[in-house]
Protein backbone atom coordinates (compact mmCIF):
# COMPACT_ATOMS: atom_id res chain seq x y z
CA UNK A 1 0.00 0.00 0.00
CA UNK A 2 1.31 3.35 -0.56
CA UNK A 3 1.25 6.20 2.21
CA UNK A 4 -1.43 8.32 0.55
CA UNK A 5 -3.43 4.88 0.86
CA UNK A 6 -2.65 4.23 4.32
CA UNK A 7 -3.77 7.72 5.36
CA UNK A 8 -7.12 7.80 4.07
CA UNK A 9 -7.69 4.02 5.57
CA UNK A 10 -6.71 5.74 8.91
CA UNK A 11 -8.99 8.96 8.23
CA UNK A 12 -11.88 7.13 7.74
CA UNK A 13 -11.40 4.62 10.22
CA UNK A 14 -11.25 7.84 12.52
CA UNK A 15 -13.93 9.07 11.89
CA UNK A 16 -16.10 5.66 11.81
CA UNK A 17 -14.74 5.62 15.34
CA UNK A 18 -16.11 8.46 16.18
CA UNK A 19 -19.51 7.77 14.30
CA UNK A 20 -18.74 10.28 11.91
CA UNK A 21 -20.48 10.54 8.55
CA UNK A 22 -18.39 9.14 5.42
CA UNK A 23 -16.28 6.86 7.97
CA UNK A 24 -15.39 3.25 7.86
CA UNK A 25 -14.09 0.28 9.40
CA UNK A 26 -10.19 -0.08 9.02
CA UNK A 27 -9.92 -3.29 6.25
CA UNK A 28 -6.11 -4.19 6.18
CA UNK A 29 -6.38 -7.76 5.95
CA UNK A 30 -3.33 -9.19 4.05
CA UNK A 31 -2.00 -5.57 2.98
CA UNK A 32 2.27 -5.25 3.07
CA UNK A 33 2.78 -2.11 5.04
CA UNK A 34 6.32 -3.52 6.42
CA UNK A 35 8.53 -1.24 7.32
CA UNK A 36 6.06 1.47 7.84
CA UNK A 37 5.87 4.35 9.87
CA UNK A 38 2.66 4.07 12.10
CA UNK A 39 3.70 5.14 15.45
CA UNK A 40 0.85 7.00 17.89
CA UNK A 41 -2.38 5.35 14.63
CA UNK A 42 -5.45 5.00 15.91
CA UNK A 43 -6.73 1.53 14.52
CA UNK A 44 -8.84 0.01 17.51
CA UNK A 45 -11.18 -2.66 16.10
CA UNK A 46 -9.54 -2.62 12.89
CA UNK A 47 -8.91 -5.40 10.62
CA UNK A 48 -5.41 -6.39 10.09
CA UNK A 49 -5.17 -10.64 9.80
CA UNK A 50 -2.39 -11.71 7.79
CA UNK A 51 -1.50 -8.10 7.35
CA UNK A 52 2.83 -7.81 7.12
CA UNK A 53 3.38 -5.19 9.74
CA UNK A 54 6.94 -6.72 9.90
CA UNK A 55 9.66 -3.77 10.86
CA UNK A 56 6.65 -1.68 11.29
CA UNK A 57 6.69 1.76 13.77
CA UNK A 58 3.96 1.26 16.01
CA UNK A 59 5.18 2.40 19.31
CA UNK A 60 2.26 4.23 21.47
CA UNK A 61 -0.24 2.90 18.52
CA UNK A 62 -3.89 1.99 19.66
CA UNK A 63 -4.64 -1.63 18.16
CA UNK A 64 -7.30 -2.42 21.31
CA UNK A 65 -9.69 -5.24 19.89
CA UNK A 66 -8.30 -5.06 16.89
CA UNK A 67 -8.08 -8.34 14.65
CA UNK A 68 -4.67 -9.49 13.91
CA UNK A 69 -5.19 -12.74 13.58
CA UNK A 70 -1.60 -14.08 11.86
CA UNK A 71 -0.21 -11.07 10.96
CA UNK A 72 3.53 -10.72 10.72
CA UNK A 73 5.00 -8.49 13.18
CA UNK A 74 8.37 -9.90 13.37
CA UNK A 75 10.65 -7.20 14.60
CA UNK A 76 7.69 -4.39 14.86
CA UNK A 77 8.00 -1.70 17.52
CA UNK A 78 5.45 -2.02 19.61
CA UNK A 79 6.53 -0.28 22.63
CA UNK A 80 3.77 1.20 24.60
CA UNK A 81 1.02 -0.16 22.48
CA UNK A 82 -3.01 -0.50 23.34
CA UNK A 83 -3.56 -4.11 22.62
CA UNK A 84 -6.11 -4.69 25.20
CA UNK A 85 -7.84 -7.86 24.48
CA UNK A 86 -6.25 -7.95 21.06
CA UNK A 87 -6.57 -10.96 18.43
CA UNK A 88 -3.29 -12.09 18.20
CA UNK A 89 -3.56 -15.33 17.32
CA UNK A 90 -0.92 -17.47 15.30
CA UNK A 91 1.13 -13.59 14.79
CA UNK A 92 4.70 -13.90 14.18
CA UNK A 93 6.32 -11.20 16.63
CA UNK A 94 9.94 -12.74 16.84
CA UNK A 95 12.43 -10.17 18.28
CA UNK A 96 9.55 -7.46 18.02
CA UNK A 97 9.47 -4.41 20.89
CA UNK A 98 6.76 -4.40 23.41
CA UNK A 99 8.37 -2.50 26.39
CA UNK A 100 5.05 -0.94 28.08
CA UNK A 101 2.81 -2.71 25.71
CA UNK A 102 -0.84 -3.59 27.28
CA UNK A 103 -2.26 -6.72 26.14
CA UNK A 104 -4.65 -7.16 28.80
CA UNK A 105 -6.61 -10.47 27.47
CA UNK A 106 -5.15 -10.33 24.70
CA UNK A 107 -5.27 -14.13 22.35
CA UNK A 108 -1.78 -14.79 21.76
CA UNK A 109 -2.86 -18.35 20.94
CA UNK A 110 -1.80 -20.15 17.45
CA UNK A 111 -5.07 -20.31 15.10
CA UNK A 112 -6.01 -21.50 12.22
CA UNK A 113 -5.60 -20.54 8.84
CA UNK A 114 -7.77 -22.39 5.91
CA UNK A 115 -5.50 -23.01 3.26
CA UNK A 116 -6.15 -24.09 -0.66
CA UNK A 117 -5.18 -27.54 -1.21
CA UNK A 118 -4.58 -30.22 -4.15
CA UNK A 119 -7.47 -29.34 -6.88
CA UNK A 120 -8.66 -26.13 -4.76
CA UNK A 121 -9.95 -27.63 -2.11
CA UNK A 122 -9.77 -26.42 1.31
CA UNK A 123 -8.23 -27.50 4.72
CA UNK A 124 -7.37 -26.05 7.93
CA UNK A 125 -3.66 -25.48 9.07
CA UNK A 126 -2.57 -24.73 12.52
CA UNK A 127 0.07 -21.70 12.78
CA UNK A 128 1.77 -21.43 16.33
CA UNK A 129 2.21 -17.90 17.45
CA UNK A 130 5.86 -17.04 17.42
CA UNK A 131 7.00 -14.50 19.74
CA UNK A 132 10.64 -16.00 20.08
CA UNK A 133 12.95 -13.74 21.46
CA UNK A 134 10.43 -10.41 22.06
CA UNK A 135 10.62 -8.02 24.52
CA UNK A 136 7.72 -8.04 26.65
CA UNK A 137 9.73 -5.65 29.64
CA UNK A 138 7.53 -3.88 31.82
CA UNK A 139 4.37 -4.65 29.41
CA UNK A 140 0.50 -5.83 30.69
CA UNK A 141 -0.68 -9.29 30.23
CA UNK A 142 -2.95 -9.72 33.09
CA UNK A 143 -5.52 -12.52 31.65
CA UNK A 144 -3.81 -12.91 28.46
CA UNK A 145 -3.94 -16.23 26.48
CA UNK A 146 -0.56 -17.41 25.16
CA UNK A 147 -1.15 -21.25 25.64
CA UNK A 148 1.51 -23.01 23.41
CA UNK A 149 2.87 -20.17 22.22
CA UNK A 150 6.49 -20.05 21.45
CA UNK A 151 8.31 -18.16 24.04
CA UNK A 152 11.57 -18.75 23.36
CA UNK A 153 14.62 -16.12 24.49
CA UNK A 154 11.89 -13.57 25.49
CA UNK A 155 12.37 -10.63 27.69
CA UNK A 156 9.56 -10.86 30.37
CA UNK A 157 11.41 -8.49 32.96
CA UNK A 158 8.95 -7.05 35.23
CA UNK A 159 6.01 -7.46 33.32
CA UNK A 160 2.62 -8.09 34.77
CA UNK A 161 1.09 -11.81 33.89
CA UNK A 162 -1.13 -12.42 36.44
CA UNK A 163 -3.82 -14.63 35.52
CA UNK A 164 -2.12 -15.11 32.09
CA UNK A 165 -2.75 -18.61 30.33
CA UNK A 166 0.32 -19.98 29.58
CA UNK A 167 -0.38 -23.71 29.26
CA UNK A 168 1.72 -25.97 27.05
CA UNK A 169 4.09 -22.47 26.07
CA UNK A 170 7.89 -22.64 25.58
CA UNK A 171 9.77 -20.44 27.58
CA UNK A 172 13.52 -21.75 27.03
CA UNK A 173 16.20 -19.72 28.30
CA UNK A 174 13.51 -16.51 28.94
CA UNK A 175 14.35 -13.96 31.05
CA UNK A 176 11.38 -13.16 33.55
CA UNK A 177 12.99 -11.21 36.55
CA UNK A 178 10.94 -9.92 39.08
CA UNK A 179 7.89 -10.56 37.29
CA UNK A 180 4.47 -10.97 38.10
CA UNK A 181 3.09 -14.46 37.49
CA UNK A 182 0.19 -14.96 40.37
CA UNK A 183 -2.78 -17.49 39.42
CA UNK A 184 -1.21 -18.09 36.07
CA UNK A 185 -1.77 -21.08 34.13
CA UNK A 186 1.70 -22.71 33.56
CA UNK A 187 0.74 -26.37 33.06
CA UNK A 188 2.62 -27.88 30.92
CA UNK A 189 5.26 -24.98 30.27
CA UNK A 190 8.41 -25.44 29.33
CA UNK A 191 10.65 -23.57 31.83
CA UNK A 192 14.10 -24.66 31.29
CA UNK A 193 16.76 -22.26 32.25
CA UNK A 194 14.37 -19.69 32.64
CA UNK A 195 15.29 -16.56 34.42
CA UNK A 196 12.89 -16.51 37.68
CA UNK A 197 14.54 -14.22 40.06
CA UNK A 198 11.99 -12.41 42.26
CA UNK A 199 9.47 -13.01 40.44
CA UNK A 200 5.88 -13.77 41.80
CA UNK A 201 4.28 -17.12 41.51
CA UNK A 202 1.87 -16.90 43.99
CA UNK A 203 -0.92 -19.43 43.97
CA UNK A 204 -0.07 -20.15 40.15
CA UNK A 205 -0.25 -23.65 38.12
CA UNK A 206 2.88 -25.30 37.22
CA UNK A 207 1.65 -28.74 37.12
CA UNK A 208 3.85 -30.65 35.02
CA UNK A 209 5.97 -27.70 34.08
CA UNK A 210 9.90 -28.40 33.01
CA UNK A 211 11.52 -25.79 35.18
CA UNK A 212 15.25 -27.61 35.43
CA UNK A 213 17.82 -25.58 35.30
CA UNK A 214 15.74 -22.17 36.20
CA UNK A 215 16.48 -19.44 38.81
CA UNK A 216 13.95 -19.49 41.20
CA UNK A 217 15.84 -17.05 43.45
CA UNK A 218 13.70 -14.79 46.12
CA UNK A 219 11.28 -16.38 43.96
CA UNK A 220 7.63 -16.30 45.61
CA UNK A 221 6.10 -19.70 45.18
CA UNK A 222 3.48 -19.45 47.97
CA UNK A 223 0.88 -21.44 47.53
CA UNK A 224 1.70 -22.70 43.91
CA UNK A 225 0.82 -26.04 42.49
CA UNK A 226 3.85 -27.96 41.46
CA UNK A 227 2.65 -31.47 41.25
CA UNK A 228 4.84 -33.27 38.74
CA UNK A 229 6.69 -30.22 37.94
CA UNK A 230 10.84 -31.06 37.53
CA UNK A 231 13.14 -28.76 39.69
CA UNK A 232 16.06 -30.90 38.73
CA UNK A 233 19.51 -28.14 39.07
CA UNK A 234 16.88 -25.31 39.80
CA UNK A 235 18.23 -22.34 42.28
CA UNK A 236 16.10 -22.33 44.13
CA UNK A 237 17.87 -20.02 47.26
CA UNK A 238 15.75 -17.38 49.16
CA UNK A 239 12.57 -19.04 47.39
CA UNK A 240 9.63 -19.10 49.05
CA UNK A 241 8.61 -22.90 48.28
CA UNK A 242 6.40 -24.40 49.88
CA UNK A 243 4.60 -28.02 48.43
CA UNK A 244 2.23 -29.37 49.89
CA UNK A 245 1.25 -33.19 50.12
CA UNK A 246 -1.33 -32.61 47.75
CA UNK A 247 1.03 -31.91 45.93
CA UNK A 248 2.66 -34.95 45.43
CA UNK A 249 2.03 -38.13 43.75
CA UNK A 250 -1.12 -40.27 45.57
CA UNK A 251 1.45 -43.05 46.61
CA UNK A 252 3.20 -40.50 48.76
CA UNK A 253 -0.07 -39.26 49.85
CA UNK A 254 -1.31 -42.61 51.19
CA UNK A 255 2.26 -43.49 52.60
CA UNK A 256 1.91 -40.06 54.76
CA UNK A 257 -2.19 -40.87 55.77
CA UNK A 258 -1.08 -44.23 56.59
CA UNK A 259 2.22 -43.03 58.61
CA UNK A 260 -0.15 -40.46 60.67
CA UNK A 261 -2.48 -43.29 61.68
CA UNK A 262 0.07 -45.81 62.63
CA UNK A 263 1.21 -43.08 64.70
CA UNK A 264 -1.98 -41.71 66.13
CA UNK A 265 -3.13 -45.55 67.05
CA UNK A 266 0.17 -46.45 68.68
CA UNK A 267 0.81 -48.83 65.33
CA UNK A 268 -2.26 -50.86 65.67
CA UNK A 269 -3.98 -49.57 62.61
CA UNK A 270 -2.00 -47.68 59.51
CA UNK A 271 1.67 -48.99 58.46
CA UNK A 272 5.49 -47.10 59.18
CA UNK A 273 6.35 -44.84 56.21
CA UNK A 274 8.42 -45.95 53.91
CA UNK A 275 9.50 -43.61 51.46
CA UNK A 276 13.15 -44.35 50.32
CA UNK A 277 14.66 -42.72 47.85
CA UNK A 278 11.14 -40.52 47.01
CA UNK A 279 11.14 -37.11 45.66
CA UNK A 280 9.84 -34.95 48.54
CA UNK A 281 11.48 -31.88 48.12
CA UNK A 282 9.95 -28.64 48.89
CA UNK A 283 7.46 -30.36 50.52
CA UNK A 284 6.15 -28.62 53.80
CA UNK A 285 5.60 -31.34 56.71
CA UNK A 286 6.39 -28.22 59.46
CA UNK A 287 4.54 -29.65 62.67
CA UNK A 288 3.72 -33.50 61.41
CA UNK A 289 4.95 -36.33 63.35
CA UNK A 290 6.83 -38.48 61.13
CA UNK A 291 8.69 -40.69 63.90
CA UNK A 292 10.05 -43.80 62.87
CA UNK A 293 9.42 -42.95 59.33
CA UNK A 294 11.40 -44.59 56.84
CA UNK A 295 13.27 -41.90 55.02
CA UNK A 296 16.75 -43.05 53.51
CA UNK A 297 17.90 -41.52 50.38
CA UNK A 298 15.08 -39.49 50.33
CA UNK A 299 15.27 -35.98 48.15
CA UNK A 300 14.28 -33.30 51.24
CA UNK A 301 16.07 -30.90 49.68
CA UNK A 302 14.30 -27.39 50.65
CA UNK A 303 11.80 -29.01 52.41
CA UNK A 304 9.71 -27.14 55.35
CA UNK A 305 9.98 -29.19 58.56
CA UNK A 306 9.63 -26.63 61.09
CA UNK A 307 8.91 -28.47 64.78
CA UNK A 308 8.43 -31.41 63.13
CA UNK A 309 8.37 -34.30 64.78
CA UNK A 310 11.52 -36.97 63.10
CA UNK A 311 12.04 -39.24 66.08
CA UNK A 312 14.36 -42.40 65.72
CA UNK A 313 13.94 -41.77 61.92
CA UNK A 314 15.87 -43.00 59.18
CA UNK A 315 17.07 -40.22 57.22
CA UNK A 316 20.66 -41.71 56.25
CA UNK A 317 22.31 -40.43 52.50
CA UNK A 318 19.10 -38.51 52.72
CA UNK A 319 19.47 -34.85 50.28
CA UNK A 320 18.58 -32.55 52.71
CA UNK A 321 20.50 -29.03 51.52
CA UNK A 322 18.62 -26.13 51.74
CA UNK A 323 15.65 -27.90 54.34
CA UNK A 324 14.33 -25.91 57.60
CA UNK A 325 14.05 -28.53 60.35
CA UNK A 326 13.64 -24.80 62.97
CA UNK A 327 12.59 -26.48 66.58
CA UNK A 328 12.19 -29.80 64.73
CA UNK A 329 12.83 -33.14 66.86
CA UNK A 330 15.25 -35.50 65.45
CA UNK A 331 16.31 -37.20 68.66
CA UNK A 332 17.96 -40.78 67.78
CA UNK A 333 17.42 -40.27 64.18
CA UNK A 334 19.73 -41.69 61.72
CA UNK A 335 21.22 -38.86 59.77
CA UNK A 336 24.41 -40.74 58.41
CA UNK A 337 25.78 -39.48 55.25
CA UNK A 338 23.07 -37.05 54.81
CA UNK A 339 23.82 -34.03 52.65
CA UNK A 340 22.62 -31.39 54.98
CA UNK A 341 24.21 -28.18 53.70
CA UNK A 342 22.66 -24.94 54.44
CA UNK A 343 20.04 -26.55 56.41
CA UNK A 344 18.23 -24.88 59.12
CA UNK A 345 18.68 -26.60 62.54
CA UNK A 346 17.90 -23.34 64.83
CA UNK A 347 16.73 -24.71 68.00
CA UNK A 348 16.30 -28.34 66.75
CA UNK A 349 17.26 -31.52 68.96
CA UNK A 350 19.29 -34.11 67.44
CA UNK A 351 20.53 -35.80 70.60
CA UNK A 352 19.55 -38.91 71.97
CA UNK A 353 16.36 -40.42 73.00
CA UNK A 354 15.51 -42.93 75.85
CA UNK A 355 14.90 -46.53 74.66
CA UNK A 356 11.05 -47.57 75.99
CA UNK A 357 10.15 -51.40 76.87
CA UNK A 358 7.06 -53.29 75.62
CA UNK A 359 5.54 -52.13 78.65
CA UNK A 360 6.19 -48.23 77.72
CA UNK A 361 8.77 -48.02 80.38
CA UNK A 362 11.94 -46.26 79.65
CA UNK A 363 14.80 -49.16 79.61
CA UNK A 364 17.46 -46.98 80.72
CA UNK A 365 19.97 -47.25 77.43
CA UNK A 366 19.71 -43.91 75.63
CA UNK A 367 19.64 -44.14 71.69
CA UNK A 368 21.81 -41.72 70.07
CA UNK A 369 21.29 -39.74 66.28
CA UNK A 370 23.70 -40.81 64.17
CA UNK A 371 24.73 -38.16 61.89
CA UNK A 372 28.43 -40.13 60.77
CA UNK A 373 29.68 -38.54 57.40
CA UNK A 374 26.97 -35.98 57.16
CA UNK A 375 27.68 -32.61 55.69
CA UNK A 376 26.63 -29.45 57.52
CA UNK A 377 28.68 -27.03 55.57
CA UNK A 378 27.32 -23.39 56.25
CA UNK A 379 24.35 -24.70 58.41
CA UNK A 380 22.80 -22.66 60.86
CA UNK A 381 22.55 -24.78 63.95
CA UNK A 382 21.80 -21.86 66.55
CA UNK A 383 21.14 -23.20 69.97
CA UNK A 384 20.75 -26.83 68.64
CA UNK A 385 20.93 -29.27 70.87
CA UNK A 386 23.69 -32.44 69.68
CA UNK A 387 24.36 -34.10 73.20
CA UNK A 388 25.35 -36.91 72.80
CA UNK A 389 25.22 -37.19 68.91
CA UNK A 390 27.78 -39.17 66.98
CA UNK A 391 29.16 -36.64 65.10
CA UNK A 392 32.04 -38.33 63.69
CA UNK A 393 33.37 -37.37 60.28
CA UNK A 394 31.23 -34.59 60.21
CA UNK A 395 31.68 -31.53 58.30
CA UNK A 396 30.42 -28.59 59.88
CA UNK A 397 32.36 -26.25 57.82
CA UNK A 398 31.09 -22.10 57.99
CA UNK A 399 28.20 -23.27 60.20
CA UNK A 400 26.93 -21.60 62.53
CA UNK A 401 27.04 -23.18 65.81
CA UNK A 402 26.38 -20.46 68.42
CA UNK A 403 25.04 -21.71 71.67
CA UNK A 404 25.06 -25.49 70.31
CA UNK A 405 25.14 -28.12 72.77
CA UNK A 406 27.54 -30.63 71.67
CA UNK A 407 28.40 -31.69 75.21
CA UNK A 408 28.65 -35.62 75.30
CA UNK A 409 28.99 -36.18 71.54
CA UNK A 410 31.51 -37.50 69.62
CA UNK A 411 33.32 -35.39 67.50
CA UNK A 412 36.25 -37.52 66.05
CA UNK A 413 37.51 -35.99 63.06
CA UNK A 414 34.65 -33.67 62.68
CA UNK A 415 35.78 -30.15 60.75
CA UNK A 416 34.85 -27.20 62.23
CA UNK A 417 36.55 -24.76 59.90
CA UNK A 418 35.22 -21.53 60.00
CA UNK A 419 32.45 -22.39 62.17
CA UNK A 420 31.28 -20.09 64.69
CA UNK A 421 31.38 -21.90 67.83
CA UNK A 422 30.90 -18.80 69.78
CA UNK A 423 28.98 -20.10 73.23
CA UNK A 424 29.05 -23.20 72.02
CA UNK A 425 29.34 -26.12 74.27
CA UNK A 426 31.95 -28.55 73.24
CA UNK A 427 33.07 -32.09 74.86
CA UNK A 428 36.74 -32.68 75.80
CA UNK A 429 39.63 -32.96 72.43
CA UNK A 430 39.46 -36.82 71.70
CA UNK A 431 42.31 -38.67 72.61
CA UNK A 432 44.47 -38.92 69.20
CA UNK A 433 46.13 -42.03 70.74
CA UNK A 434 42.32 -43.60 71.44
CA UNK A 435 41.48 -46.26 69.31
Amino acid sequence: MTPHEVVAVLEKHERWLKSKSGGSRANLTMANMEGSNLSGVNLAQGKLSGANLSHCDLSNANLSTADLFAAHLTKADLSGCNLYRADLRGAHMRGAKMKRAILKEADLRGGALLYGGPGNGKGLDFVRSDLSGTDFDDASLTNANLSGADLTDVSMNGADCEGALLTGATLMRASMKSCNLARADLRGSNLSGVNLQGAVLRDANLTGAMLAGANLRNADLQGAKLEGADLAGADTTGANLARSADNFSVQIQQALHSHYTWINTNGTMGARADLTGADLSHIDLSGVNLSGANLKRANLGGAKMREALLIMCDISEAVLAGADFTGAILDGANLRGANMDEVRLDGAGVGWVDIKGPSGQPTGRLWAANLTGARLTGSSCVRTNLRGANLSDCDFSNANLTGAILSDANIRDAKFTGANLTGASLPPPPDPDDD
